[in-house]
């Protein structure tokens, strides 16, 4: 191939912006990725609703937001309020989802969906039966580097892929989060979940999984597994190593993806991961036979960036009778995914999706 195929890493316009949000968390993700990207878009959040009002009220009054609701009700019950932007942890989201889905409005929910697949299931059944449509915020596939390579990988500019490598090794401040710390599941459920989605976005489904989790001495408190690596197999061949360290603390921060191909390679990093949570933006070159011959200048962050992803898709989807990109029947398959992921790490053996769905 002698000319190198463009790609864009823009989120699309897609249609249905007019419609209003309500938002349901107030939490540090909320005023530090959802709001400020909706606001640089232009989109409506019309209402807003924490169990802690105070800091509703702040939120509200910093991103002058008119209604600050004093329940989930009353928030769907605010004139103007079609889309539920549901923020809260994924033990309180089923709750929601219920009164979200009979009222009849669609929703956003955070990731992870759910704890464990029966109960993602459930979710993802409530919403289908009441006919609303439920997105879920896996919103690493709208990071520039994840989309960029995308759509580089559906050009043909790498020709057949082989393998993928995904590389963090950093220092991550769990004490932000009292309440991840805490959680006996950490890396893969909350973390690392938004990697193992991207790998699903750019190669499809794996057939098996193999895991093996690790604790850091230093990690003290913190309950989870902070070192992961896992190895994901794809039918025609193709590998995908995600391995994650969450106290390196004696060198330089990694954070970096590698997709190899028969036909060239693409180098790239992952910017928010070098001083979360300030970031920067991601990097991603294309390599033929050694030689660097082409940069693509990637001027967005993940975080808040990609944050408009799944919601404007979302509002597309609405008004194009379209399923979601990151619906809740194809997260279905990111939480078997983490479901296998935990199952092969217990249990030292590969495992499949479908033990987990059951439809082997």
């Amino acid at each position: 191939m002698t000319v190198e195929p463009d790609t864009t890493w823009a989120i699309p316009d897609g249609a249905g912006r007019h419609r209003g949000i309500g938002v349901v968390g107030a939490g540090g993700i909320v005023s530090g990725a959802h709001l400020p990207a909706y606001r640089q878009a232009g989109l409506r959040v019309v209402a807003i609703f924490d169990i802690d009002q105070a800091r509703a009220q702040e939120v509200a009054q910093a991103f002058a937001i008119e209604r600050v609701a004093g329940s989930v009700a009353e928030l769907l019950e605010t004139p103007g309020v079609e889309i539920v932007d549901i923020a809260v942890p994924a033990w309180a989201q089923p709750a929601i989802v219920s009164q979200v889905a009979a009222a009849g409005r669609h929703m956003l929910c955070q990731k992870p969906l759910a704890l464990d697949y029966p109960t993602a299931l459930a979710e993802v059944e409530t919403a289908e039966a009441a006919g609303v449509l439920l997105a879920v915020n896996q919103q690493m596939r709208w990071d520039a580097g994840v989309a960029a390579s995308r759509g580089l990988i559906r050009a043909g500019a790498l020709g057949t892929v082989e393998e993928v490598w995904l590389r963090v090794s950093v220092v991550t401040p769990w004490h932000m989060w009292p309440w991840l710390a805490a959680s006996p599941r950490l890396d893969i459920s909350w973390h690392s979940i938004h990697y193992h989605d991207a790998m699903r976005s750019l190669l499809g489904d794996p057939v098996r999984v193999t895991s093996v989790h690790g604790r850091s001495p230093q990690q003290g408190e913190v309950q989870g597994e902070t070192a992961t690596t896992t190895v994901m197999e794809f039918d025609g061949g193709a590998r995908a190593i995600v391995t994650v360290n969450h106290y390196d603390t004696h060198g330089t921060p990694i954070s970096e993806l590698r997709i190899l191909g028969t036909d060239g390679m693409l180098e790239g990093t992952i910017g928010v991961n070098f001083d979360y949570p300030t970031g920067r933006p991601d990097t991603l070159a294309l390599y033929r036979e050694g030689r660097k011959v082409r940069d693509y200048p990637l001027d967005t962050r993940w975080i808040p960036d990609a944050f408009l992803g799944p919601m404007a898709d979302l509002m597309d989807a609405i008004e194009m009778g379209r399923a979601p990109v990151t619906s809740g029947r194809d997260n279905l398959r990111t939480i078997a995914l983490v479901e296998a992921i935990y199952r092969s790490a217990a249990e030292h053996r590969s495992v499949t999706l479908d033990e987990i769905t059951g439809e082997a």
